[in-house]
């Protein structure tokens, strides 16, 4: 996105005057992000995500500032933990069902899932392999989650096909399917979401602001819970920061308080934060 001189400046009294609360009472907010394609910039291999340097020591710098600096990824919590590089926040991983905290070694999974583990596992091992590689579906085992990725696929059309009926199956199967940017995840009928992680990770700590950036659909539920609890009287300021590229769906920005550029946008409101 192109933005003129006044509307850069624009954007960025904006973006002052949203954080101007957290800033203030920095003891008292918390700060969630999104992993991928907010903090790290989306690549064709998930195993090759990394979050900059630059970006890795504003998050340090924000954990020891504020009460509470959280990642609330679709990752496993310790691939999250991984390619943040930073042992000191908190990870809410697999949207949700898994929460690791500093100093944890291993992640505490969700009660709901008990029972459920194996549901999305069993019915992707059902599915032809040999479709999967011709069509140049990678296959991501996250647990109770499995995640088919196509990005980079040398016919994504017929991955994109393909995927469509596998959702469908799935769909029929009593699973729960979600679309992310050239992803499609499979998970149990569990209700858990990122709205749910975010609102569970709240209470951890005395905070009455809170500040959420993510750049997918996923996102948005973690937005809707953040007002939710602003509604209900257990947060007094939300900040939502759409994390734009060319695939962030609409809906992200259209849910958020504001909207910047990318991750290295992003960065530039954890250097806010952190001033």
């Amino acid at each position: 996105m192109t933005r003129s001189t006044d509307a850069a400046a624009g954007t960025d009294e904006a973006l002052a005057g949203l954080l101007e609360p957290l800033r203030g009472r920095p003891e008292a907010a918390a700060i969630l992000t999104d992993v991928d394609g907010t903090v790290a910039p989306i690549v064709d291999h998930p195993e090759a995500a990394g979050v900059p340097e630059a970006t890795r020591e504003l998050l340090s710098a924000l954990a020891r500032r504020y009460a509470l600096v959280a990642c609330v990824s679709g990752r496993r919590a310790l691939d999250a933990r991984r390619i943040v590089g930073l042992d000191e926040l908190a990870y809410s991983g697999n949207h949700g069902f898994e929460l690791l905290l500093p100093g944890d070694e291993r992640p505490r999974p969700d009660p709901s899932l008990d029972g459920r583990e194996q549901d999305a596992r069993e019915f992707v091992s059902s599915l032809s392999a040999e479709d999967l590689e011709r069509a140049g579906v990678r296959v991501e085992d996250k647990g109770p989650i499995v995640g088919l990725h196509w990005r980079g696929s040398d016919s994504e059309g017929e991955a994109e096909s393909l995927v469509r009926e596998i959702e469908s199956a799935a769909d029929w199967k009593g699973l729960v399917t979600h679309r992310g940017r050239k992803v499609l995840e499979i998970r149990p009928d569990v209700p858990i979401n990122k709205g749910i992680a975010v609102a569970a990770l709240i209470p951890a700590r005395p905070v009455d602001a809170a500040l959420y950036g993510g750049d997918d659909r996923t996102d948005v539920d973690a937005f809707t819970g953040l007002r939710t609890l602003q509604e209900d009287g257990q947060l007094r300021d939300v900040v939502c920061v759409a994390v734009e590229s060319d695939e962030t769906p609409p809906e992200v920005a259209a849910s958020a308080d504001i909207t910047v550029d990318g991750p290295q946008g992003f960065t530039g409101v954890l250097a806010a934060l952190a001033a």
